[in-house]
């Protein structure tokens, strides 16, 4: 007889973005005992970084089964149709609930939402608040809900692991309060269920659109502590970083409106490689954009948003500032006009499309462990993500694990994601390597730092990938696994995660010898794009 569990079960989300602050907001509307812990202050997370908007059918010309269309195409085939139609299905309840909460979603004169486009969509679902602010307007309201709930939070707290015992998580190990003057202190929070909210890993690349939290923490506890994570091969490059000064993305949204993108000749180029031209799914564009600067010795490409809303300059700028206020902002920072001229992009790291294996309510293989968000493999982004689903999967998926746990901690039993719904490779299986093991040297004799593995994986697990480069990382990153080195801080933790996350996904690419979607190996087969995408119309 199964006994009956404590009244208020009492979860533990990690992570302050918007799936980790739906789930807590869920999870204590049924009852349970929340506490919150993010990394940094409470309101930054990447989805204040978020600038293009969020997908979702809200307008009556709109279809539901359009917007699963477009997410399996842009998936490469490779996403789990269940999934898509769960995100699709619930997106506008969440949409809704962000409306309600807070969010100021932009509107026109007649009070309805403004519609915009962006790669990938066949039709303008895409809504926006502040113009290009979206993240920055829900991770506002959403904290501000938060802090009028019986929520408890803890800031500036690092995950340092997940504490299992019996085969089940029973809390989580964390490092609390350290600054650049203060050593932090140790702190193991019990719980009876845990979730996962951590974002992606952007810090693997020397370029990269995420804020420098992302070292990939959730995915490596998850390793450490025996759970499922599969998919690591599939990241997302931004086509469009600003060139000039500190790395800022340039959003999706801006192509959507009609600028285009330029080599150094002023040629239009992004047709060359796809018939949507700068519309393309992401991975199309971003590789076009990496041959183009190839071509030109490395030199960055131009975004002319020249034509966009006025034909004289003074109009177009006055545009520009009300319809990307952000952008604008950073662009005239660097000391760029771009109503009158183009300005310099190149792709960069951006989004993780795999993770933690979690089923639809992101249960994992672990009892008692969830993950949301980017921290979390759905299935919904397959091979590479559409454009503005990043922030509805959090919605929607944060939504339902919240929901989920009080009625796991009912059952008593902790239900756990099993048997896994996908192929995992062995090296998924096996046990963690230690942090302090002491054989080996790292390929080529160089001492680890956290720029020389950017770099690393930059050049030889970015972009465009081979089975040699791959394979020189891979030795790479093992030696420096192997070495031995003190963790003590913060930042020596983050550096021991980067490198467990890159080891694992250098090894997912080197299994996958295909091109598909964000994963492109130069010396491979590759399905068509347009073959891979008109089978995924077929699911």
């Amino acid at each position: 007889m199964t006994p009956a569990p404590a009244a208020s079960p009492h979860a533990v989300i990690v992570g302050s973005g918007i799936a980790g602050l739906l789930t807590a907001l869920h999870a204590v509307e049924h009852g349970c005992r929340v506490t919150l812990v993010t990394k940094d202050v409470l309101d930054h997370a990447n989805t204040r970084f978020a600038q293009g908007g969020i997908a979702g059918v809200m307008f009556a010309d709109d279809r539901t089964d359009d917007h699963v269309r477009d997410t399996l195409v842009a998936g490469a085939g490779l996403s789990d149709a269940a999934a898509v139609q769960v995100l699709v299905d619930e997106g506008p309840a969440r949409i809704r609930e962000l409306v309600a909460l807070g969010v100021a979603f932009d509107r026109d004169g007649e009070g309805a939402f403004v519609k915009g486009l962006e790669a990938a969509h066949s039709y303008p679902r895409i809504l926006h608040a502040g113009g290009d602010a979206t993240g920055t307007a829900i991770e506002k309201a959403l904290v501000a809900r938060l802090r009028a709930s019986d929520v408890a939070v803890i800031e500036h707290a690092f995950l340092v692991g997940l504490v299992v015992a019996q085969q089940r998580l029973r809390g989580v190990d964390l490092l609390v309060g350290e600054t650049a003057d203060t050593v932090g202190t140790r702190r193991v929070v019990e719980a009876d269920a845990v979730v996962l909210a951590t974002g992606g890993a952007g810090e693997l690349y020397a370029h990269s659109t995420n804020p420098v939290v992302a070292t990939g923490d959730g995915i490596a506890a998850a390793i450490g502590a025996g759970a499922a994570v599969a998919d690591l091969e599939f990241f997302q490059f931004h086509p469009t970083v600003l060139a000039a000064g500190e790395s800022f993305l340039v959003s999706e949204a801006v192509r959507g409106e009609g600028a285009t993108l330029l080599d150094e000749q002023g040629r239009r180029f992004a047709l060359d490689a796809h018939p949507d031209g700068e519309l393309a799914p992401r991975d199309v564009v971003a590789r076009a954009i990496a041959r183009r600067m190839e071509a030109q010795d490395g030199r960055p490409v131009f975004l002319d948003a020249t034509s966009l809303g006025a034909t004289d300059a003074a109009a177009r700028a006055a545009f520009l500032a009300r319809r990307f206020p952000t952008i604008d902002r950073a662009v005239r920072e660097r000391g760029l006009d771009w109503a009158r001229e183009p300005i310099p992009v190149t792709p960069a790291a951006h989004y993780l499309m795999g993770g933690v294996v979690t089923d639809l309510v992101g249960r994992t293989t672990l009892p008692g462990l969830y993950a949301v968000g980017e921290v979390a493999r759905t299935g919904v982004h397959g091979a590479n993500r559409l454009a503005s689903n990043s922030l509805l999967e959090g919605a929607v998926f944060g939504a339902r694990a919240g929901d989920a746990i009080a009625g796991d901690a009912a059952s008593g039993a902790w239900p756990s994601l099993s048997p896994a719904p996908v192929h995992l490779p062995s090296m998924y299986d096996r046990a963690p390597v230690s942090r302090t093991s002491t054989a080996g040297e790292p390929a080529g004799g160089e001492e680890f730092s956290r720029r020389a593995l950017q770099e690393l994986m930059w050049e030889h697990a970015g972009l465009v990938r081979d089975e040699r480069g791959l394979g020189h990382a891979a030795s790479v990153i093992a030696g420096w696994r192997a070495q031995s080195r003190a963790v003590h801080s913060e930042r020596d933790f983050e550096d021991e995660n980067l490198l467990l996350v890159a080891e694992h996904l250098v090894a997912a690419a080197l299994a996958r010898r295909e091109s598909v979607g964000a994963h492109f190996r130069s010396d491979a087969g590759q399905a068509e794009p347009a073959a891979a995408r008109q089978e995924a119309l077929a699911c």
